[in-house]
């Protein structure tokens, strides 16, 4: 795509999201994470131009390469895959704005100890399995309350901003908002809690009409 093809794909993703935001809460705010695992370091320069801040990532090797690249840009980068325990340190090498998928208590444990011993923070989403599905990682509800709270108790160099999930891996949208809601449940109990991340490409509008305020937008955004 050119830049004005672009634009005009960007430009009808936003009107969609604000048509959902609108029936949520009209006050309600969306941010948009781009997910860029199979763009290239030139077309997110493209997205760039025309207004987009926020990328994601699912391996830690393609964050650093892409994020070195465009080291010279103001981006927001964020890590949404799984994270290996013997890939922390690389993570916190590129010190990402967030990091969206802590999926378990022993992660979080091991990441404070190399942030710690690194005397810095990270900026974290907890990832609630909502859907209890075998194929997707995270918590499950109904530990997530007790998780959070325990990491933020003793885990003090994680900054917990809220909670990430995937909506149920199916076609029935009763199913799928079902999944939603519970993590929207559990973000409105948690203290202090700034971020629900949940929708991508297929199921954002579902998810931001449960209360999502970050949505991450992959093939929808990238491709023809």
């Amino acid at each position: 795509m050119n830049k004005e093809e672009y634009k005009l794909y960007i430009d009808n993703v936003i009107r969609r999201v604000e048509f959902a935001r609108v029936r949520f809460d009209e006050k309600h705010i969306v941010k948009i994470v781009a997910i860029s695992k199979y763009s290239t370091s030139d077309e997110i320069k493209e997205l760039y131009e025309i207004g987009q801040r926020a990328f994601g990532e699912n391996k830690v090797q393609d964050l650093k390469a892409k994020s070195d690249e465009l080291e010279e840009l103001p981006l927001e980068w964020h890590f949404v895959g799984n994270l290996q325990k013997n890939k922390i340190n690389n993570l916190l090498d590129i010190n990402p704005t967030l990091f969206q998928s802590l999926d378990s208590l022993e992660l979080a444990q091991e990441l404070q100890k190399k942030l710690q011993a690194r005397e810095m923070t990270l900026d974290t989403l907890l990832q609630i399995n909502s859907a209890k599905e075998e194929s997707k990682h995270g918590v499950m509800p109904e530990d997530a309350l007790n998780i959070y709270n325990q990491i933020k108790k003793e885990c003090p160099n994680i900054n917990l901003r809220g909670v990430m999930s995937i909506g149920a891996h199916t076609d029935d949208k009763k199913v799928i908002k079902k999944s939603f809601e519970t993590t929207y449940s559990i973000y409105k109990e948690l203290d202090g809690a700034t971020i629900c991340s949940m929708g991508m490409s297929g199921d954002f509008e579902l998810a931001i009409e449960c209360g999502s305020n970050m949505i991450r937008l992959g093939s929808i955004m990238f491709n023809k």
